[in-house]
């Protein structure tokens, strides 16, 4: 990293270590907070590691849930940042499950569909992505949802400390690839592990640098 990289992560370390609050869980439109403030949203299939990797970046063992039922976040929870608050996080419901009601299944995806594309405040979308699985088709779904959304995204892989070093190198570059294709994806993957700490103080960096454009 540059000095001006590194002192950018410094900051974002020390702003998530600071305040970091539930605000509310929205399970329809109509309960979204006010738009005062700059967002970033979290999505990925069920059982990707979402709540994991939020608390991790919070330096919290449980602000968000991480449940062993994947889909168990059938809501949209904001989490507020700073004190006074800077921005929030938004943790999505996950997508790609197969045990849920096709009903729920659609409502959910109502829900995420409308948010992506009326949400004024939101400034960036993390698109997570199992590091052992790589792309499924659900992932692409939700990337070219964003892409007709026109809301920019970054893709994050998650869990890089269960697969081989040259396995990772694979997938990245796999996923590297693929997102270049798409108009809305970021070309730079952030590779991360919430258990080791793996690409957390940049990911920081790139959180903040994305709310304040």
């Amino acid at each position: 990293m540059t000095e001006e990289e590194e002192k950018l992560a410094e900051e974002a370390r020390r702003l998530f270590s600071g305040r970091v609050e539930f605000l509310l869980s929205a399970p329809q439109l109509k309960f979204l907070p006010e738009p005062d403030y700059p967002e970033i949203a979290f999505c990925g299939r069920s059982n990707v590691g979402k709540s994991s990797l939020i608390n991790a970046l919070t330096g919290r063992k449980a602000i968000a849930r991480a449940s062993v039922t994947p889909g168990r976040t059938q809501e949209l929870n904001f989490f507020e940042v700073g004190e006074p608050t800077q921005f929030r996080l938004v943790d999505m419901p996950g997508y790609g499950f197969a045990k849920a009601p096709v009903k729920v299944v659609a409502k959910w995806k109502n829900l995420v569909k409308t948010f992506l594309r009326g949400r004024v405040p939101l400034k960036r979308t993390m698109v997570l992505i199992d590091s052992r699985h790589g792309l499924k088709d659900s992932d692409r779904e939700m990337m070219k949802m964003l892409d007709e959304a026109a809301v920019g995204y970054r893709v994050v892989l998650t869990k890089a400390d269960k697969i081989k070093a040259s396995a990772l190198e694979a997938v990245t570059s796999k996923v590297e690839a693929e997102a270049r294709k798409h108009v809305a994806a970021f070309p730079q993957i952030h590779v991360t592990s919430a258990e080791k700490g793996m690409g957390l103080d940049e990911l920081r960096a790139a959180l903040l640098r994305d709310v304040r454009l």
